[in-house]
């Protein structure tokens, strides 16, 4: 599928020269499970996603992480990349099975080497590590426990970031702790479209709580270890209906506002609020009351999640579109959503469905900062996927990709918009450097800067990532 977003943007994010400000991060983000490969190398055990790639029906192809990008293996030539592109920074997460292959117990120290390696490549290449503890792919031992519905899991991770901190943190200086809890807690045990493929609403509901004790109790060992910055990466939207999709000072009606406000507690205030808060929305409380009970939030757990955050991580490609429908059932990925129908938006889509509004982002990023004006913010992920074409020709191979930067250009013209403004903002990070393993959608769905062509394992940079090469080289867009 290919779309143009010039021509369908206000005028002030497609037109003049936008100047960042001094010391801004400019860099990149990738996953363990989506470009590692190396699935049973050096003592790396299964995990949730390893399980659920494997069972049919649940990948496009039938497509696994068991190779990916071979990242493991060609990790130096990846910065060499990146060091090439002037990144700045590098987001990247530590496989949980690689490093304690059932979840707990001893350190399978081969699988630590690797992030030791990549650590030392990053810094002689002068780019910023950023680590992310935990990105979905947790250990299938933990999982056959229960994983996310049982406690236990949450104090696993706290041990866990302990040991990684221990071999990395004289090096790694930031540091999160989870990636998206709301789209594996509702999309993993709610709906069931990724791992560990459970569904269940009241699963989903507690499996979000004890993501967030989670973080609260890695955030207790890693301050206590020394960690410097601290961060939650959300998936995080503006919840609006259609009408305001494309207008956003249209009026609504009452039963939309409602509709609006329910999915803004669901998706952005279930997470945000006790982690910053320490306290939960009414509205969400009885929500879980209603479906899941109250009995798996114990009378510590606020103050044990609501620890000092030092960045929020902001990953956003599209807003979240609702209205009112009187008898509309839940869906399955929204437990305490009847009535609300989540329709399409009339607007540019990539090649996910996902509606190109890069209004959205600055919306998004001034009403966190407003909102929560005690924490700094980071775009950790922003990028599109597009049916990319290698087109060859005698001076050599390469992918126009004109939609992808287009993309890129707007949501750093919305960025810098929220800037002028007052958000905030240290820095953004494009999803993602390399096509990868697109979960659920598998290899079909290219995300990359980079061109990834799996059967040889071939890097070709693409026209965006010779765009942003030049953005970060001004530090602006022209």
């Amino acid at each position: 599928m290919t779309v143009t977003t010039r021509g369908t943007l206000p005028s002030y994010l497609t037109e003049g020269r936008a100047v960042f400000p001094e010391g801004f991060i400019w860099g990149a983000a990738t996953a363990s499970y989506q470009i590692e490969g190396a699935a049973r190398d050096d003592g790396r055990g299964p995990s949730v996603w390893d399980t659920f790639s494997r069972t049919p029906g649940k990948v496009a192809f039938g497509h696994t992480g068991d190779v990916a990008c071979d990242h493991y293996y060609r990790y130096a030539d990846d910065v060499r990349l990146m060091s090439d592109l002037g990144l700045g920074a590098y987001r990247f997460s530590i496989a949980w099975p690689r490093v304690q292959p059932d979840g707990s117990g001893p350190i399978n120290t081969r699988g630590l080497d690797f992030y030791d390696r990549l650590v030392d490549e990053l810094a002689g290449a002068g780019i910023t590590p950023y680590v992310t503890l935990y990105h979905w792919d947790l250990p299938q031992t933990l999982e056959d426990r229960g994983g996310w519905t049982n406690r236990d899991t949450a104090y696993r991770l706290a041990d866990y970031a302990a040991a990684v901190h221990a071999r990395l943190g004289d090096r790694v200086r930031n540091w999160a702790t989870l990636n998206e809890p709301w789209v594996q807690a509702f999309l993993g045990y709610g709906s069931g479209v990724h791992a560990p493929g459970r569904q269940d609403p009241a699963s989903a509901l507690i499996a979000s709580h004890h993501f967030l004790l989670g973080h609260g109790l890695a955030t207790q060992a890693l301050r206590t270890a020394g960690a410097e910055e601290i961060m939650l990466v959300i998936n995080s939207s503006p919840v609006l209906t259609p009408a305001q999709g494309n207008d956003p000072s249209a009026e609504i009606s009452e039963a939309d506002a409602e509709a609006v406000n329910r999915v803004d507690c669901l998706l952005n205030r279930q997470i945000l609020d006790p982690v910053l808060r320490g306290s939960y929305p009414a509205e969400v409380l009885a929500i879980v009351e209603r479906i899941a009970g109250l009995d798996h939030i114990h009378d510590d757990d606020l103050g044990d999640i609501h620890q000092r955050t030092d960045v929020i991580g902001v990953n956003y490609y599209n807003p979240c579109i609702v209205r009112s429908s009187p008898g509309e059932p839940a869906n399955p990925a929204w437990p305490g959503t009847e009535d609300i129908l989540f329709p399409a938006l009339d607007a540019p889509k990539t090649a996910m469905e996902w509606p190109i509004v890069p209004t959205g982002l600055s919306r998004l990023l001034l009403r966190l900062s407003h909102d929560y004006p005690e924490v700094g913010l980071m775009v950790t992920e922003n990028g599109a996927a597009f049916d990319d074409v290698v087109t060859r020709t005698e001076a050599g191979e390469r992918v126009h990709d004109a939609d992808r930067t287009a993309y890129l250009d707007s949501h750093l013209r919305a960025v810098h918009a929220a800037i002028e403004g007052g958000a905030d903002l240290r820095g953004y990070l494009v999803w993602s450097l390399l096509d990868n393993f697109e979960w659920a959608e598998g290899y079909h769905r290219r995300f990359g800067i980079v061109h990834i062509d799996f059967a040889t394992q071939r890097r070709l940079l693409k026209d965006s990532a010779e765009w942003y090469r030049g953005v970060i080289r001004e530090n602006g867009l022209a």
